[in-house]
This record gives C-alpha cells, sequence and structure tokens, in this order.
C-alpha cells in the first residue's frame, strides 16, 4: 500500500503530493495554448496562418514561447507521475497511458531545448521561403511527431479504460480529440494553413489537462482497472 489514501475504499481522498501533480497536469494544456494566443495575436511580423507556433520562440521576445515549452513540459511531466500515483496497479491506463503522457511532456521540453529555424519573413528581416535547417531545427522537428503521436496514443488508451468503465461521455471524448487533431492536422499542410494546426493541437492538449483534473476531482473512480 502507497502513501495515498485513495488505496482505501474508505477514504478515497488523494495525498496532498498527488493532488498538486494532477493540479500540473490540470493548468499545463491551457497555459500553454492561452499564452501561444497571446503571442500571436501580439508578436510583430508573426502570422498565426503562415507560421508554425515553434517559431514564437525566435526574436527578440522569443524566450517566452521558449519557457512556455519548457514550463508546460515540466507541468505535464509532473502530471504523468501524478496519473501514475491514482491509477490501479497493471491497468493499462497506468502503464501506458502515463508513459504516452510523459512522452508527450518530454517533447514539450525538447521542443524548448532545441529552437526550430527562422523562415518566411519571421523574425523581421528573414527572407522569404523556408531557410535552411539547422541541426537544432532537425531536433525541434522530432518534438511535434513525438508529441502528436504519444498523445493520440493516450487518448486512445484512456477511450479503452473509460469505456470499460461505461464512461460514454469520456470515451467519445477521448476519441473525438484524435480525431480532430489529425483532420484539422493533416487539413493544415495542403490549405496552407497553421491555424489549422493549431486548433487541433489544442483539442488534444486540453483533453490532457481534463484528464488531470478529471482524476483530482473524482478519486472514488480513479482504482478500477482495465
Amino acid at each position: 500500500m502507497t502513501t495515498d489514501t485513495l488505496n482505501s475504499a474508505a477514504t478515497p481522498r488523494l495525498a496532498v503530493p498527488t493532488r498538486v501533480l494532477l493540479g500540473c497536469g490540470a493548468v499545463a494544456g491551457p497555459l500553454f495554448v492561452l499564452l501561444i494566443a497571446a503571442q500571436a495575436l501580439t508578436r510583430d511580423g508573426f502570422d498565426a496562418a503562415r507560421h508554425p507556433l515553434s517559431m514564437l520562440s525566435l526574436g527578440e521576445h522569443g524566450w517566452i514561447q521558449t519557457v512556455n515549452f519548457l514550463v508546460s513540459g515540466v507541468l505535464v511531466l509532473a502530471s504523468a507521475a501524478g496519473l501514475r500515483r491514482v491509477l490501479a496497479p497493471g491497468s493499462a491506463g497506468r502503464a501506458w497511458g502515463t508513459a504516452l503522457i510523459a512522452v508527450y511532456g518530454a517533447s514539450l521540453v525538447w521542443a524548448g531545448v532545441f529552437p526550430t529555424d527562422p523562415m518566411d519573413g519571421f523574425p523581421a528581416g528573414t527572407p522569404a521561403g523556408a531557410g535552411e535547417v539547422s541541426w537544432h531545427g532537425m531536433l525541434h522537428n522530432l518534438a511535434p511527431v513525438g508529441m502528436g503521436l504519444a498523445l493520440s496514443a493516450a487518448c486512445l488508451v484512456f477511450a479503452r479504460r473509460f469505456a470499460r468503465e461505461g464512461r460514454r461521455g469520456w470515451t467519445i471524448y477521448s476519441v473525438a480529440a484524435v480525431a480532430v487533431y489529425l483532420v484539422l492536422g493533416l487539413a493544415a499542410f495542403p490549405a496552407g494553413e497553421y491555424r489549422l494546426m493549431l486548433a487541433g493541437g489544442a483539442a488534444i492538449w486540453t483533453w490532457a489537462a481534463m484528464l488531470s483534473l478529471t482524476f483530482l476531482i473524482e478519486p472514488g473512480n480513479d482504482r478500477r482497472s482495465s
């Protein structure tokens, strides 16, 4: 038996450290999205339709997005630890779900450590077009791939768990988050519209935040095996 009081059916209350870890996950997604939106609206020369969100980490105020990547990543990693504390040992959610959430968090940190490259007129003075790809730009490009694959898989792992528990709303939400992310993300490239990718990302990032929030406020349902 761990230190979590959640392990006791008679006292379904989370220990304070676990509540803090899950709370980190609950704020990570909204914080990440809101800071991106604020920057996209205020950064001179940044066009959310033409420029990927990672480019916000470039230029004079690029440190804001770099910190956003790093802080949000650490918060997500904390939430993975919190989820591992509340999910039943041996369950798919605990074994695979938490690992996939951790990959998502690590990918955010990776994106902050290895910045992307200037392109298409941003930051100011950058020539139009794709430009050259640096070694750190190539490493940065691994981050959205790892993030997207990990979160998509995590959604499906938890969809299976929720389906077994009979939680239809969460099952549909988990599957829909993946569908929205993939459809909008794939549509962004032929449309030349990166705001579609941002909207798809927001759907799946907020899903992860809601997942942590749900296990934070519903401790009585957390020990079901899946």
